[in-house]
């Protein structure tokens, strides 16, 4: 495909981009390996991150050296990092198989400007532990830490500066490099504060106790942030000198891990320019060109996209599932990176997507007629040149001067049939500067030489015109002279003319170019053909017409003795030439025409089956689609059965969803064998394939969005002990107040449920609105709803339970500020505290500290404290 990211990728493998540091670190000491401590920390980490990418592939390595000896899993591995095809791998058993599995593997890493030193198939097949290691090191580099780029500085220098910029804030963290600055575990904490302080107490941490921090950070990272454990505390606290590449790659993991909706929005903010471009190509190859890249982006670029999207969504509703359990704030992603913001732009990528296309298959349409309109001008202008070469030379003789008095009657009738085939030419001229019009106004690329040779050719009729009238003023000058004129050549060049002009109008029709696109357009040039056939009869009548007029010319000179001087002196055309013309309309081009004809119908009637063939699979896929979206909203509403049979019966339809996946393949071969045969319409199906991608991909992720609802709900329910008919109960109010079965109540749909429970006033709404809908979506999911109806039906937390929550938020002080209850809780919980402490007056006392234990007595009483 061609890369429309090109502007954003020119710096990945120019001269100076990659020959400075890939090459130093490929350049690296391999006798370092021997380092037992090192290799350890190597071998875990590589494999480690090899299995976060494997994973989404449905596998895993358990040795390293000995699980890439075959190639399979390594050209997996590349796959899924690239996101691009690699060669068909080889599945023999035999050790060339495997050489040239792996081979075909170092090759793609080789294509992608990365040097492998002293790296062969036969080391890896071998199990050369050192060759991996530094083999996977390469890939590592290539594809996960060469492309991060920090403030005009890149690769390692890059990954480093993103480290010191986000650590900078934190004590006791220095990052000056990969090894000893990691060994204490802070630097880890700092990264994973910093995106998501929600997850570390940071102040808690010591210094002195690294094995106890880097535990913490490896723990919470695997837990919440996705990111497997790469490295063990023990080892990197024992080894004096932790292994640099090992710590790379782990810490390269953090960065990728905090970049995902960001890379996301940068590859569709990068992706909508190149689908908006609507600049023409000029040839129908450069414009196939271009389609044959869109269909590049759809089959291998846009999907593993698709599945990235829909796993940050899966991500995020998981984390704050999990938060909410543990009575943890939700977390809000930074402005611009919220998952409404990546649904937006994708809505966008997807409008020029399909923009993109209709303006392709439009452009392809133009041109392929501009080809034909461009012929078509060529072959009537060479007509046209052809008739006019040597008129303005016959026509500004100077013969009648010094012709006797029948030579000049002669000329002058032989003028007047020139007159008559020249207006005979007239509507070609006309013809061919209707199609110059034409092409000028389609933006035909060659439209200069177009122009510059209508131009000549109305220039030359033009003086044609001028000169036949100046020729017919001398001749009538001489008017005594026309008596002797032959009534008979006149005859035959006046129906000579028009039959041999329609003769060639004929002849040029018959081998014209025509396009059609379905049955009815070639019946309908087959219609035309065979009146065109039924008129024949009668030319021919003509033709022996014509030929009797120049039989009758030959009978009288041969009866009266009469020596003819040449040809008819009127016309040019002889019988000779009609006959000629006549026999190859007749016996040639007829019968050519009528083949051309017969094979494009067959070619045409050819094109159906595909039509039909995609048509019917068409409309098996759609409604079948359609069918499988409402049954999937119809058991997340209905609530049949628990939780669990709903999860089961939910994964039994989406794997059978996955088992319909092959009828989607088929159905995209045969959208692929529709449009190299350049079939544009479909009479048969109302589909399109773009109709059924989206709702494939719709489907997916529905279901898959539909279980993980489930799942948490699951979740909820085990973590609060909500019994299954409460939450049948749950479900029966939710669904009785979502009047417009949405699937989320909107904030006037829960208000009604609201009163219904007894609540009153606006301020009370918007106070409790704020707690089921964090994120101001204007909408209440049934999660939230569980979680609310849940704490409506259970007691309340005592005053002991609320002055303990207090106390945490307050770092275990006796009192606490308006600053720091204004950061922990959302804005109207907060203020609603603070309007409730009185000022605390204790020995501690700050300036603003606050009395949490008078909030309460305020909300519970004295009798409860």
């Amino acid at each position: 495909m061609v890369d429309y990211h090109a502007a954003n990728n020119q710096s990945l493998y120019s001269a100076g981009g990659q020959q400075t540091y890939m090459e130093q670190e490929n350049d690296w000491d391999r006798d370092l390996l021997l380092d037992p401590a090192w290799e350890k920390q190597q071998r875990k980490t590589f494999t480690a991150w090899c299995n976060s990418h494997l994973r989404k592939a449905g596998t895993q390595i358990e040795n390293i050296e000995e699980d890439f000896r075959d190639g399979l899993k390594l050209m997996l591995l590349l796959e899924v990092i690239s996101g691009e095809r690699l060669p068909k791998p080889e599945r023999g058993k035999m050790r060339v198989h495997k050489i040239n599995n792996v081979n075909k593997a170092l090759d793609f890493i080789a294509s992608k400007g990365v040097k492998l030193v002293s790296i062969g198939a036969e080391e890896i097949l071998d199990g050369n532990a050192k060759m991996t290691l530094g083999m996977i090191w390469t890939i590592i580099l290539r594809f996960a830490i060469q492309d991060i780029s920090v403030e005009e500085t890149s690769a390692k220098e890059g990954l480093l500066l993103w480290c010191q910029r986000k650590t900078a804030p934190y004590k006791n963290v220095n990052v000056q490099n990969f090894h000893i600055s990691w060994k204490d575990g802070l630097a880890f904490n700092a990264l994973i504060h910093r995106h998501r302080p929600e997850l570390i107490d940071y102040d808690k941490l010591r210094k002195d106790d690294p094995v106890t921090n880097l535990n913490n950070a490896f723990e919470v990272a695997e837990r919440y942030l996705d990111i497997p454990k790469m490295l063990d505390a023990e080892d990197i606290v024992n080894t004096a000198r932790p292994d640099e590449k090992a710590i790379m790659t782990y810490v390269s993991s953090f960065y990728h891990a905090f970049s995902g909706a960001q890379k996301l929005l940068e590859w569709i903010r990068r992706t909508i320019p190149w689908l908006e471009n609507r600049a023409p190509e000029k040839t129908m190859t450069e414009m196939q060109q271009k389609l044959e890249d869109f269909r590049d982006y759809r089959r291998v670029h846009k999907p593993p996209k698709v599945q990235e999207k829909c796993q940050l969504e899966i991500n995020f509703n998981t984390l704050q599932t999990k938060l909410r359990l543990s009575n943890r704030p939700a977390f809000m992603p930074s402005e611009g990176r919220m998952v409404s913001d990546i649904n937006g732009a994708w809505h966008k990528l997807e409008g020029a997507e399909k923009g993109y296309e209709e303006w392709l298959l439009n452009e392809i349409r133009r041109l392929e007629r501009l080809d034909h309109l461009a012929e078509k001008f060529r072959q009537k202008a060479a007509i046209h040149e052809s008739w006019t070469d040597g008129k303005e030379a016959m026509l500004t003789q100077k013969d009648y001067e010094t012709a006797s008095l029948s030579e000049i009657k002669a000329l002058l009738k032989k003028h007047e049939a020139f007159e008559s085939d020249l207006a005979a030419h007239q509507d070609r001229v006309e013809q061919i500067a209707a199609i110059a019009q034409e092409l000028n106004e389609l933006d035909y690329y060659d439209s200069p030489s177009v122009n510059a040779r209508c131009q000549k050719i109305c220039e030359q009729w033009d003086a044609l015109g001028s000169l036949t009238q100046n020729r017919r003023e001398s001749l009538e000058r001489t008017e005594k002279q026309l008596e002797s004129i032959d009534e008979l050549y006149l005859e035959y060049a006046k129906r000579a003319a028009p039959f041999n002009n329609w003769m060639e109008g004929a002849m040029e029709d018959l081998q014209d170019m025509f396009i059609v696109h379905n049955i009815e357009e070639i019946q309908g040039l087959i219609t035309a053909h065979d009146q065109f056939k039924s008129t024949l009869p009668e030319a021919n009548k003509e033709r022996e017409a014509i030929q009797a007029i120049q039989a009758e010319v030959q009978k009288i000179a041969q009866y009266n003795g009469i020596k003819l001087a040449g040809n008819n002196p009127y016309t040019t055309i002889t019988p000779q030439s009609i006959d000629k013309k006549w026999e190859k309309v007749r016996s040639q081009l007829v019968p050519q025409r009528d083949q051309a004809l017969q094979e494009e119908l067959a070619r045409q009637q050819s094109n159906d089956h595909p039509r039909r063939q995609f048509a019917n699979q068409a409309n098996m896929i759609g409604p079948w689609i359609q069918n499988k979206m409402a049954e999937i909203g119809r058991i997340s509403i209905e609530m049949n059965g628990t939780l669990e049979d709903q999860l089961t019966h939910l994964r039994q339809y989406e794997q059978s969803i996955i088992e319909y996946k092959p009828n989607i393949d088929q159905q995209e071969g045969n959208h692929q064998l529709i449009q190299e045969a350049l079939i544009f319409d479909n009479k048969y199906t109302a589909y399109t394939m773009e109709h059924l991608r989206v709702g494939w991909e719709q489907l997916l992720t529905t279901i898959a969005r539909t279980i993980n609802e489930i799942e948490n709900q699951i979740l909820t329910r085990d973590a609060k002990g909500i019994s299954q008919e409460q939450l049948h109960e749950y479900r029966t109010s939710f669904n009785h107040f979502d009047k417009d079965h949405s699937g989320v109540l909107q904030a006037e749909e829960f208000k009604a449920c609201l009163i219904s429970l007894g609540y009153d006033g606006d301020a009370e709404f918007a106070r409790i609105m704020g707690i089921v809908d964090p994120n101001n979506s204007g909408a209440v999911t049934f999660q939230a709803f569980i979680d609310f109806m849940s704490r409506e039906t259970t007691d309340t937390d005592t005053a002991d339970q609320v002055i303990a929550s207090f106390k945490i938020l307050a770092g275990d002080k006796n009192y606490i500020t308006a600053e720091e209850l204004r950061r922990e809780l959302p804005p109207d919980q907060a203020e609603y505290c603070i309007a409730r402490m009185a000022p605390y007056t204790g020995p501690d006392a700050v300036p603003g500290a606050l009395d949490y234990m008078s909030f309460s007595t305020a909300l519970y009483g004295e009798s409860d404290l």
